[in-house]
């Protein structure tokens, strides 16, 4: 909101504020019990700016001008419009109204002015276009052109900020096409550049740079979230440097960019001060989205080692990513039959084997317990132990294992290891059924 008060006549109207700022901006927290969602409500006085030293901030501010002079410091046309609900009427000076039917950003004024005024207003207008699906009008667009290099007085945080909301937009590809052609991806992503005019050996459609931006582009369809996007940008980012001529067939070959390119994310990342746990999540999805080359030649045990490289919060993240990566080599397929194969053994490799190391007594225990040595009778014992607590979940406790462990130590050596073998062959074949039905759910043998 805004009003013809100053700062201090604000405040008295109000019995909770807060103001610390040098812009007049009073924050008045909501008492309206109907809306409780509205924590606050900013309340700025009209005001007019002085010069812009630093690309960002007004030098100088002047309380007591006019709406008019108001809305003359705003950035784009269709945020210079004001409501005065009480007498009904519209103020829109720069006719932001026509702009908004046209779907359209035109800077208020001078865009010259507006950009050198605060340089982040460039990134403002990319990321507005990506959200709303307006295009950015020319004058104004050349305006970003012309003052691009002003984002290099722009905070990193602030490059972030807006940087995060275009990729979570429905059209990141396009934004970052326009960051591109006005000189703004330079101070923002500038190791994707390298990417530029970088083609890929026969199993990519696409340059490197096209690539990154049409995964991006499908993980944004998708609706996926940031940590996906970011990694579906960046997962070739280190392709330029690692390209290499092959011997064999003289196709481009690309070995270890993604140890490369995991190191350069995660400088990137670093350097646009994103928080330490969206860092590493992307870096670890970087390196090791090529592990999923052919299923055919990876075992169950490597897939296991993948999950606990990349964690198991993560794991179908980075399938997400593989997908993402397909699609940008301009495939038409999302899953075919390999990436199912991916699927089911990655849904094999999750599952929660119920074996001895479920138990709530371990093969220590059981020697203290029943005075036995080291030896096979102590893996009988526990798969004896495990063949009960499969019929009946409630006997995994420790008063009750021990207990029944101190029993089947009375029991001879050859009894005894019958009842673990029957045990431990009648789990072998219910994980065999259970693999199997995976295999079936995902159509895969």
């Amino acid at each position: 909101m805004t009003t013809n008060a100053h700062p201090d006549q604000i405040q008295a109207l109000y019995p909770e504020t807060y103001y610390n700022n040098t812009f007049g901006t009073v924050g008045v927290v909501n008492e309206d019990t109907n809306n409780p969602k509205l924590k606050v409500i900013e309340i700025t006085p009209y005001r007019k700016e002085g010069v812009y030293t630093d690309a960002r901030r007004p030098d100088t501010v002047e309380f007591g001008v006019s709406l008019e002079e108001d809305l003359a410091r705003r950035d784009f046309t269709v945020n210079a419009i004001a409501i005065d609900p009480d007498k009904g009427r519209t103020v829109d000076p720069y006719k932001g109204h026509d702009d908004i039917e046209a779907k359209l950003l035109r800077a208020v004024g001078d865009p010259d002015e507006r950009f050198k005024e605060d340089a982040l207003r460039m990134l403002r207008a990319i990321r507005l276009g990506a959200e709303l699906g307006f295009a950015i009008e020319q004058s104004t667009f050349e305006g970003i052109a012309k003052n691009a290099q002003l984002l290099k007085k722009i905070s990193k945080e602030r490059i972030r900020d807006e940087l995060v909301r275009t990729i979570m937009s429905e059209r990141p590809m396009e934004a970052l096409l326009h960051m591109k052609r006005a000189g703004l991806l330079t101070y923002v992503l500038p190791d994707l550049e390298r990417g530029m005019g970088i083609e890929q050996n026969q199993a990519h459609s696409y340059t490197v740079f096209e690539h990154l931006l049409r995964a991006l582009q499908h993980a944004a369809d998708k609706g996926w979230p940031l940590e996906v996007r970011l990694a579906a940008l960046l997962h070739d980012v280190s392709k330029p440097e690692s390209r290499r001529k092959s011997d064999k067939n003289g196709d481009w070959t690309f070995y270890g960019h993604e140890v490369v390119g995991s190191r350069v994310t995660r400088k990137l990342l670093h350097e646009l001060r994103f928080p330490k746990e969206t860092v590493e999540k992307v870096v670890k999805m970087v390196r090791w989205h090529m592990f999923f080359s052919d299923p055919d030649k990876i075992s169950l045990s490597a897939v296991r080692r993948m999950i606990a490289n990349v964690g198991q919060e993560n794991i179908w993240d980075l399938l997400n990513v593989r997908i993402c990566d397909r699609i940008g080599s301009g495939r038409p397929k999302e899953q075919p039959f390999r990436f199912r194969k991916y699927k089911s053994m990655v849904e094999e490799a999750l599952r929660d084997p119920v074996t001895v190391g479920m138990l709530k007594i371990n093969g220590a225990r059981v020697m203290q317990v029943t005075h036995e040595s080291a030896g096979p009778r102590i893996g009988s014992i526990l798969h004896a132990l495990l063949e009960e607590v499969l019929d009946d979940p409630s006997k995994n406790n420790e008063n009750y294992l021990e207990k029944r462990a101190a029993e089947l130590a009375s029991i001879p050596d050859v009894e005894l290891a019958n009842m673990g073998k029957r045990g431990k062959d009648r789990r072998e074949q219910q994980e065999a059924d259970e693999v199997a039905l995976l295999r079936k759910k995902h159509h895969v043998t």
